[in-house]
């Protein structure tokens, strides 16, 4: 118990700020990516007849750096989520797990993608922030 307190006497009240504020701008994100991505992605997306094309049409050059940085954004969301599913700590974990796993491009996605977005609490706010953007709401096989 000792250590505990040893580690509380050195924060400042900034430091405490500071923390909290760098919390509340990571959750900002995470819930504003959370509803950009289920927004616009297209209804069949959990679909198995679903076929992605990333920027048709565009050089090779601008398609690998968007993929590029898609997918470090999208690991950094899984890493986002996996510390809001902590237990104690406030967030969609979930939602933003599945975000990053969207944006990722890895081999066996799929599947862990079809586990969560199949939940009943996952797909039925997924549906309703759809039907707030009048999205017509996920098909799922």
């Amino acid at each position: 118990m000792e250590y505990v307190a040893g580690i509380w006497e050195g924060l400042t009240l900034g430091q405490v700020a500071l923390g909290v504020g760098l919390f509340l701008l990571s959750l900002s994100i995470s819930f504003a990516a959370i509803v950009i991505v289920l927004v616009k992605i297209p209804a069949n997306y959990f679909s198995s007849h679903y076929r992605e094309d990333f920027l048709p049409g565009s050089s090779w050059i601008v398609r690998w750096g968007a993929v590029i940085l898609k997918n470090l954004l999208g690991l950094m969301l899984v890493i986002l989520g996996l510390l809001l599913s902590l237990p104690g700590v406030p967030g969609q974990g979930l939602l933003t797990i599945l975000l990053g796993l969207i944006l990722m491009d890895i081999p066996g996605k799929r599947p862990l993608e079809a586990r969560i977005i199949q939940r009943p609490a996952i797909l039925s706010a997924a549906n309703r922030l759809r039907a707030r953007f009048a999205k017509e709401p996920l098909v799922i096989d």
